[in-house]
């Protein structure tokens, strides 16, 4: 019973805080066309410059894109990309490269 219990407290502090992904992979892959331009097609870019997004953590994805988009992680070539999505995009954008195999 103790055990049920503290599986509980764990289910609900994580839900609490949003951690599970909210990001719908098939409407990411939509909003991504542009993405590719430097990240490729399949979230791994071929410029050693632009990192490859392919199989990284959905809550890291998320994070980083809204931290470009709000201005708390600046990179000039980010900005124009990323100001006008909302939460929710980059929720789904995050889920589309997350869901792509990483490169080996």
């Amino acid at each position: 019973m103790r055990k049920l219990f503290s599986a509980l407290i764990v289910l609900v502090a994580f839900g609490a805080t949003g951690a599970w992904a909210a990001g719908d992979a098939a409407a990411g892959a939509a909003k991504a066309a542009v993405c590719a331009a430097c990240h490729g097609l399949q979230g791994v870019s071929l410029n050693p410059m632009w990192p490859n997004l392919a199989g990284q953590q959905h809550i890291y994805l998320a994070k980083q894109i809204k931290a470009f988009r709000d201005g708390a992680r600046t990179e000039v070539t980010m900005q124009p990309f990323v100001a006008s999505l909302s939460d929710q995009d980059a929720e789904d954008l995050a889920a589309h490269y997350a869901a792509l195999t990483a490169c080996p």
